[in-house]
């Protein structure tokens, strides 16, 4: 058979194949440099007035929303009004909503417009984008319902698909979001997992009845959100021809290619000179060319494709650095002992009802605070010191366990004030 007739012959029966676009949209409230000295009277660990003196949070969103949410949410709406097929899928967790409604209410509006088109879904998270699933489940069942509600508020939509923070996965997670109804759940399609397997394709997890699981291409998602702008990189520059190219010549069989990254990517990891948002406009209409080709949101996806083989995690994975576990955040023991400092104060801070001292505590929880404590490449000064607002990871740690101080001291006058009026009422009735 000759290579012509070959190539004819496949693409006669070329099966339905979907990019499932997914982008995660979050901002943290970064601890400011917060000392020993102001514990026990400023009780302000976030926000800093002075733009000058670093990490001042409003800055941060104002430039993020200037360079990357307000130009990708023009480049999304135009390709959602330009291509009936298009659809994308966003997590967009409860602190960076927040910010926007404070900071940038303009930047809101233009997501509420995308999901307006009915063909943006939202997927679940925690609220404060935390690894609570690692130290409270009650506490994080608490931030899902908190998300949840938030969004139902601000997008009118229930999310159907989970994605747990950093995309840490494991079988309890997968069980924990069954039990829940989610119809899916995302993370990283990470080698030693699949084994053989391809990341192209839906999944059900281990020990579970009814939830299905899509993994990440982090391969071709990375060419994207890493390697785009790198002129070392021997596929540079990277055309949408080029990509979609690739796309095509996987074998006929692979269902869903799970295209997931930050939102950030585009205009912020990779600036606007890079050609980032010329080449998600051209990608589209490249893409749709060929017969059969779509785009589909996660529960599409879902909905479309049955699963083709159960995967089992018994450890967790995220989709962070080379080793793709929670190392990032609890790798050394300056994170491993500000998480069991935090975690340590639930039920005490819980018990004072005071809803300020409640948010502070859980705005804490936050998983950028131990990422900026990160040792592991602190010498190359590689990605976490890109992202990083402080001059190191001691730095981070410090300022961290100063404001921990002080919402210790709060929790414990809470208590004394409390044990008073009570013994006051006591007494009064005597």
């Amino acid at each position: 058979m000759s290579h012509t007739t070959h190539h004819h012959a496949a693409a006669a029966k070329q099966t339905p194949r979907a990019v499932v676009l997914y982008l995660h949209v979050h901002q943290p409230y970064r601890v400011r440099p917060y000392t020993i000295f102001e514990a026990g009277h400023d009780h302000n660990y976030f926000n800093q007035a002075d733009p000058a003196g670093g990490a001042n949070n409003e800055t941060i969103l104002k430039k993020v929303a200037k360079k990357s949410y307000m130009p990708m949410n023009a480049v999304l709406l135009e390709l959602l009004h330009k291509h009936p097929e298009f659809h994308v899928a966003l997590s967009i967790t409860g602190t960076v909503i927040e910010q926007m409604e404070q900071w940038a209410p303009e930047a809101l509006d233009s997501f509420r417009e995308l999901v307006a088109t009915g063909r943006v879904e939202i997927v679940a998270e925690t609220y404060y984008h935390s690894l609570a699933f690692f130290y409270s489940r009650f506490e994080f069942a608490k931030q899902v319902r908190m998300h949840e509600d938030k969004i139902k508020q601000v997008f009118g939509v229930k999310p159907q698909v989970f994605r747990n923070t950093e995309f840490s996965y494991n079988n309890d997670l997968a069980y924990w979001a069954d039990s829940m109804g989610y119809k899916g759940i995302l993370t990283e399609g990470w080698d030693p997992i699949l084994g053989w397997r391809s990341p192209n394709f839906v999944y059900r997890p281990s020990h579970t009845n009814n939830i299905r699981l899509l993994m990440k291409n982090y391969r071709m998602s990375d060419d994207i959100a890493f390697r785009f702008s790198n002129h070392n990189w021997r596929e540079w520059p990277l055309t949408a021809d080029k990509y979609v190219q690739w796309i095509n010549d996987l074998p006929a069989e692979q269902t869903n290619v799970n295209l997931f990254m930050d939102y950030e990517t585009f205009g912020e990891h990779q600036w606007a000179e890079t050609g980032i948002f010329d080449f998600l406009k051209a990608f589209p209409a490249a893409f749709l060319q060929r017969t059969g080709n779509t785009f589909m949101t996660p529960s599409q996806a879902i909905d479309a494709f049955a699963p083709v083989d159960t995967v089992d995690v018994p450890y967790t994975i995220t989709w962070a650095d080379t080793e793709r576990d929670l190392t990032a955040w609890l790798g050394n023991p300056m994170q491993q002992q500000a998480m069991h400092l935090l975690y340590e104060l639930e039920t005490d801070v819980l018990a004072t009802d005071d809803l300020g001292l409640i948010e502070d505590w859980r705005r804490m929880q936050i998983s950028d605070h131990p990422y900026y404590m990160c040792t592991k490449w602190f010498r190359d000064g590689d990605v976490h010191a890109y992202f990083s607002p402080y001059d190191s990871p001691y730095d981070a740690f410090m300022y961290y366990i100063n404001s921990l101080r002080d919402l210790k001291l709060r929790i414990a006058e809470h208590s004394k004030k409390h044990t008073t009026s009570v013994s006051d009422q006591q007494g009064g009735t005597h």
